[in-house]
């Protein structure tokens, strides 16, 4: 739930590799498919008849990922988006590699594969290619990509396809996230970016130093510790809205600020946000405390803020598994948040919860550490 001290709504396609992303509440379940070996052959009609579109796809930057229990990626929101156009909901099954989602698609497994299939003769004569030019044009690949359908579901194909053609002009809007309150006013990504410390020379860091003051009582921080975090959320912005949904001072993402007590409409008051944020930290110290060291502990309390608990405890296990100390951030746990980017460790049997973008929460740790330290000397 990061916001990028420098954001665009251009950065989209890029910045949403990721934070992939799941939280502690649920690890995704791998491979529960519709029949085990089904034989039967399923194409658009039976698929709207049990209202659901069965995607089969891989952990990836464009293709899919979980951030706080919900489904994100530039191939994911488009599969969701034709998935609502024939009436559909839509249900991700991640497979390991390539083979496997070719396997499962021809066994009955699923009913599409939106992974960005690299196409090549092999794959032609196998499967019926879905919005090869279009997906190629939009995620500006070097090679063609394509999403694949079973043969003997020709009818599917050929809507996918329809529907890549008329709506190719609106993917990026449909790419582009947006959170709806409960009045049904919608929220776009927005930002205004303000100065890290307001006024030095009167020991002032933001307008909102009193409520940091207030409100680090109630988790046992250095107020300066959360003006640094706010500073790397939103930028002092308390009306921030990021490009992956996060609202407000704090960037709760719309699920998490609910579960913390505050409303869509209300995550644009700082107090109410950061009083939620304060909320979310304690949980996040509970489910740490274990970790007997307080300044260990706080990294990886921001750590999972930023990119959820059920990561942070991937990082950790594959920790346990490497030899590193899973109580230690710097050069131990840190490294292993980094490796969940890479194929060979999100699909390790120890990780629950895939892919994420290990890199932007290494930096978010240490960018609000390096902030602390600057702002305790601001008097």
């Amino acid at each position: 739930m990061n916001y990028a001290p420098l954001f665009t709504l251009h950065s989209l396609l890029f910045t949403l590799l990721l934070l992939i992303s799941c939280k502690q509440e649920k690890p995704r379940e791998l491979g529960v498919f519709r029949t085990p070996n089904a034989t039967e052959s399923i194409d658009l009609d039976g698929i709207q008849a049990n209202g659901e579109l069965i995607v089969l796809t891989l952990y990836g930057a464009q293709s899919y990922f979980e951030f706080y229990g919900e489904g994100y990626g530039t191939l994911f929101k488009l599969a969701d988006a034709y998935a609502s156009s024939i009436g559909c909901t839509v249900r991700v099954d991640v497979m390991r590699s390539e083979s496997e989602l070719m396997q499962h698609l021809l066994a009955g497994d699923g009913d599409i594969v939106t992974y960005g299939m690299p196409v090549n003769d092999s794959l032609q004569h196998q499967f019926l290619l879905c919005g090869q030019h279009e997906l190629t044009q939009f995620i500006d690949s070097l090679k063609p990509i394509a999403w694949l359908v079973r043969q003997d579901a020709p009818l599917l194909a050929q809507s996918v396809n329809q529907w890549m053609t008329d709506h190719q002009h609106e993917f990026k809007s449909l790419t582009t996230l947006r959170v709806t309150d409960s009045s049904g006013r919608v929220y776009a990504p927005r930002r205004h970016a303000y100065s890290p410390i307001l006024n030095r020379a009167k020991g002032q860091i933001s307008h909102y130093d009193h409520l940091f003051r207030k409100y680090s009582t109630q988790c046992n921080w250095d107020w300066h510790l959360l003006a640094a975090q706010a500073y790397q959320e939103s930028a002092f912005d308390p009306n921030a809205v990021s490009y992956m949904g996060a609202l407000g001072l704090m960037q709760l993402m719309p699920k998490t600020a609910q579960s913390m007590g505050v409303s869509i409409s209300d995550a644009f008051n700082p107090e109410i946000n950061l009083r939620g944020a304060v909320r979310l930290i304690n949980k996040l110290n509970d489910h740490y405390r274990t970790i007997s060291d307080p300044n260990e502990r706080i990294k990886f309390i921001l750590a999972a803020y930023n990119a959820g608990s059920g990561h942070i405890d991937d990082a950790r296990s594959l920790a346990r598994k490497y030899g590193k100390n899973p109580d230690q951030w710097n050069g131990n746990v840190d490294q292993c948040v980094l490796h969940l980017s890479e194929a060979r460790y999100f699909n390790d049997e120890v990780v629950q919860c895939g892919y994420m973008r290990g890199t932007e929460t290494y930096h978010y740790v240490y960018n609000i550490m390096d902030r602390w330290n600057e702002y305790r000397k601001v008097k």
